[in-house]
C-alpha cells in the first residue's frame, strides 16, 4: 500500500515537472518576406505590455485596425490585456486589494484589450532590463496582430469600447477572453508572442519576468 501510494506521489510530481518544463512550439509560419517590424516588450515589475508601430497595426485593415483609428495620435500603439475593473483602474494600489484579490481568484471576469497612443517610442522609458525588442517578419506580426484581433469581442464586426481614459489616452475593448488565476495578463501576453513564432512556457509565463525570458529564449536560438 505504501508503496502503491509512492508510486501515486512519484507519478504526480512527474506531471507536474512535466508541465511546468513544457513549451509550446511557436507558431508555424510562412518563409519571412518583407521588411521587419520592430515590437518592443516591455515590462512594469509585475505586468507586460506589447508595443507595437501605429503603421503596421493598422496596415491589415479589420477590427483590430478599427479599434486603433478610433484612439488619439500617436505612431506607437501599447498593447495589452487584463481584468474589466482592476486592470483599468489608475486609483491608488493600496485601495484596490480586495478587487485585486476578486480579479485574480474568481474565474470568468470580464476583460479588456488596451490601446494606448503614444508619440515618441515607450520603450525609451522603460530600463534595458524592463524591455526587450523584437524584429519580426511580416509574417511573424499579420500573426502577432492576429492574435490581439481574435481577442476582441466584436458586435456587428467592429469592437466595442469598454472604456476610455480623458485626453486622447488609453482605449479599452471588450474581449471574450476571461481573466483568472488560470490565465492572467502575462500569460496572454505570451500567447501573442507564440502566435509570432516565439516558443512559450505556458505554465510559467504568469510573471512578467518570464514573458521577457520568452523572447530572450528566442534570441538565442535565432
Amino acid at each position: 500500500m505504501m508503496r502503491a501510494g509512492g508510486l501515486l506521489l512519484a507519478g504526480l510530481l512527474g506531471l507536474v515537472a512535466g508541465l511546468w518544463t513544457w513549451t509550446r512550439p511557436g507558431a508555424d509560419l510562412p518563409p519571412a518576406s518583407g521588411e521587419a517590424v520592430t515590437v518592443h516588450v516591455l515590462n512594469n515589475g509585475f505586468h507586460t505590455d506589447l508595443a507595437v508601430p501605429r503603421a503596421a497595426l493598422e496596415a491589415g485593415g479589420g477590427p483590430l485596425a478599427q479599434a486603433s483609428r478610433s484612439v488619439g495620435a500617436g505612431a506607437w500603439i501599447l498593447i495589452g490585456w487584463g481584468d474589466a475593473t482592476f486592470f483599468v483602474d489608475t486609483t491608488p494600489m493600496e485601495g484596490r486589494l480586495l478587487d485585486g484579490a476578486r480579479a485574480f481568484f474568481r474565474p470568468g471576469n470580464p476583460s479588456v484589450v488596451m490601446l494606448d497612443p503614444e508619440t515618441g517610442d515607450p520603450s525609451r522609458r522603460f530600463p534595458p532590463e524592463r524591455r526587450r525588442t523584437l524584429s519580426l517578419s511580416p509574417e511573424a506580426f499579420n500573426g502577432l496582430r492576429g492574435r490581439v484581433e481574435a481577442s476582441l469581442e466584436l458586435t456587428d464586426g467592429r469592437p466595442r469600447l469598454s472604456t476610455a481614459r480623458e485626453e486622447a489616452g488609453a482605449h479599452f475593448f471588450a474581449s471574450h477572453e476571461p481573466f483568472w488565476i488560470g490565465y492572467l495578463c502575462n500569460a496572454w501576453t505570451a500567447r501573442v508572442l507564440n502566435a509570432a513564432g516565439l516558443d512559450i512556457r505556458p505554465l510559467r509565463a504568469v510573471t512578467a519576468g518570464e514573458v521577457v525570458a520568452t523572447v530572450d529564449r528566442a534570441a538565442t536560438q535565432a
